[in-house]
């Protein structure tokens, strides 16, 4: 019981102090790419830290599940875990924790259901808007080209990724620019930002009050963006891809004194034209092993009284 409820304090301690301590990092946005493996490291910990804690308390309360669990463990082995005290509570704690499991797995399945139904009427709103020549196939064109009075460039994401454009966005695009907005979405694209989005907003939908999937919902949208920035800044220059997101979102009142609607873009901007320096290479190598690291800890917490009994 002990260990299940060390793991269940490690994974409640995680989903609440974690976002704080990103919070206050400066270096994410020096490094996205680096703060998406860092927060993905995290969210993985939390999860197996309740995970190890709902199958170590179903141990103590079921003798059935134990079996199962310690099949192959010597009989000194399963003593130091002292599964045989505080049944009752073991089996609700067991319990309320497979049901967070189940709904987790629920949430993750309706937010794909959503995603391909939401990926199925954008791609026929494409049909109709945009009707295949003879001889093509739906879904064949890597790049569609949308008659509109608005600028706009977007991505669908899917086996066949198509990058979607409009006739505006051609005519306000300059030179480079569009390559560079075309680099972005592809950036996105390659990177399979979509399912991060959608596990970020699975966890953030099914437990809207723990700190962490909120957190990690807020942080990835913003960090898939940073991330597709940098990738078409490294290939045709920041000050390109930043007057390219000027001349898209002008009209919308971004960049107004009032509150804009995607206040991100703004700070995308800023961040574009006054760039600070990136993290060292070592250094980026030590974030991303420690980070590694992070869902390690769960496992070493479940695996001492055990390593115990064998030394």
């Amino acid at each position: 019981m002990m260990v299940s409820l060390a793991l269940l304090l490690l994974g409640v301690v995680a989903a609440v102090v974690t976002p704080r301590l990103l919070a206050r990092a400066e270096w994410p946005e020096r490094e996205p790419v680096v703060a998406l493996w860092v927060w993905q490291c995290v969210v993985a910990a939390v999860l197996l830290s309740f995970a190890l804690s709902m199958t170590f308390s179903a141990a103590a309360a079921w003798t059935a599940v134990r079996g199962h669990v310690f099949a192959p463990a010597p009989h000194g082995v399963v003593e130091a875990y002292a599964l045989g005290a505080h049944r009752p509570w073991s089996a609700v704690l067991a319990v309320v924790l497979a049901s967070g499991g189940l709904w987790t797995a629920t949430m993750l399945t309706r937010e794909i259901h959503r995603a391909r139904r939401r990926r199925r009427q954008s791609r026929d709103d494409l049909l109709v808007r945009s009707p295949v020549l003879p001889g093509e196939e739906p879904g064949e064109a890597p790049l569609v080209v949308l008659e509109a009075d608005r600028p706009d460039a977007w991505w669908l994401p899917g086996a066949a990724p198509q990058l979607v454009i409009t006739t505006a966005a051609l005519r306000r695009l300059k030179g480079r620019q569009l390559d560079a907005v075309l680099a972005h979405e592809q950036g996105h694209a390659r990177a399979r930002h979509d399912w991060l989005l959608h596990c970020s907003g699975a966890l953030a939908n099914g437990f809207p009050q723990v700190p962490v999937f909120a957190a990690f919902r807020d942080e990835m949208h913003r960090l898939v963006e940073l991330a597709a920035d940098d990738v078409a800044s490294r290939r045709f220059g920041r000050r390109t891809i930043a007057l390219a997101l000027v001349e898209l979102n002008e009209e919308r009142g971004v960049f107004g004194p009032g509150p804009a609607p995607d206040a991100q873009l703004p700070q995308r901007v800023n961040r574009l034209l006054s760039p600070v320096p990136r993290l060292t290479a070592g250094r980026r190598l030590r974030l991303t092993a420690a980070a590694a690291l992070v869902p390690v800890v769960p496992l070493v917490v479940a695996l001492v009284p055990g390593l115990r009994a064998l030394g």
